[in-house]
């Protein structure tokens, strides 16, 4: 299946019906008089978060959406039907924005998550309602109010613990290949990664999400490579993994060129929680590691890892690490849930 995180959609809801002129006539039954029916409401337009999807794709072919009309108002004080309401089925993650892609209208990030796009029109008053003493013959009843028409743009951001980063063959996809069973594509070349992979990892009986994006490069924050148009699907991420090719002749640069991307895109990734890893170890020496570990640590000023993906060497003491960094995450957010509930009367 084709991968696709945006997409534009067309909905409309449905018009309410409009109210019935209607007067009771009915031979050798006096007093009759005005029993015209009200309008059906018209449907509604929703957006539900399911299980089982993990792209947009579906909406790729079919754009429009439009809600049914509510059916007009009869005689005999008949209510017109309402119209049915229709239902994007969302992938869990998906942002729903408005026309100008920056107001965040509904983020879907729970299963059974329902929320209202476009509300129907109520259907209108039939001739019943305009009754009284003084006009006992009312002849005048009230339109179906109008639907809502509406242009919007879902964004899928796939929900994941740890998101992987580094510049494009920096051995991302080879490492979600040698930790789960996820197949990424892996070549000599870069940019081989096109689309996000996600894969279930595990280590010490507990399992995580990882998600891999494709490589970034200089400028990708102002819409250079591929890197820019995913770098939304690791801000779910509770802890970020980069790593840096050991065997790359600009190792420092290539580190600040990924630190640089994340500050210039703005919000708060270039402030989550990070695991720096130097890869490919298994092409480097002992005193060449001990050297380009040093020389990372420096730049970086945290602690560095050292690890390699083709031969798994070190690859289980950066899932505990990433681990660890998750449950403290979740921990975190626990504490902040736990502090809201009690403020609230």
């Amino acid at each position: 299946m084709k991968f696709l995180d945006l997409a534009k959609v067309y909905i409309r809801s449905g018009s309410g019906g409009g109210g019935c002129i209607s007067f009771r006539r009915e031979k050798y039954i006096e007093y009759g008089g005005p029993d015209g029916g009200d309008g059906g409401g018209g449907g509604s337009v929703w957006a539900e978060a399911v299980e089982g999807l993990n792209t947009l794709i579906d909406f790729r072919y079919q754009q429009h959406f439009f809600a049914d009309n509510g059916r007009p108002g009869m005689g005999n004080q008949r209510t017109g039907a309402d119209g049915k309401d229709i239902i994007l089925k969302v992938p869990v993650g998906t942002e729903v924005l408005d026309e100008d892609q920056e107001t965040v209208i509904a983020d879907m990030t729970e299963v059974g998550q329902r929320v209202l796009l476009a509300k129907g029109g109520n259907g209108g008053w039939g001739n019943l309602h305009f009754k009284s003493s003084t006009n006992q013959a009312p002849r005048r009843s009230n339109p179906g109010q109008e639907g809502v028409e509406r242009t919007l743009w879902l964004r899928l951001k796939l929900i994941a613990d740890v998101g992987l980063l580094g510049l494009p063959n920096a051995g991302k996809s080879t490492f979600l290949a040698a930790t789960s069973n996820a197949r990424p594509k892996i070549a000599d070349y870069p940019f081989t990664t096109l689309h996000p992979n996600l894969g279930v990892v595990g280590i010490d009986g507990v399992e995580f999400v990882v998600a891999d994006i494709p490589g970034l490069i200089e400028g990708a924050s102002e819409g250079r490579g591929l890197g820019d148009l995913f770098l939304g699907h690791v801000e779910r991420c509770a802890v970020l993994l980069h790593l840096v090719d050991g065997s790359s002749g600009t190792l420092i640069e290539d580190y600040h060129t990924i630190i640089g991307e994340l500050e210039a895109y703005g919000g708060a990734l270039a402030e989550k929680p990070r695991i720096t890893v130097l890869n490919k170890i298994d092409t480097l020496d002992d005193e060449e590691r001990a050297f380009l570990k040093e020389e990372l640590e420096t730049a970086s000023g945290e602690s560095v890892m050292l690890m390699s993906g083709v031969s798994r060497e070190g690859t289980d003491n950066v899932l505990r690490a990433l681990r660890a960094q998750i449950d403290d995450n979740r921990l975190r957010q626990k504490k902040t849930e736990d502090e809201d509930e009690a403020w609230r009367p």
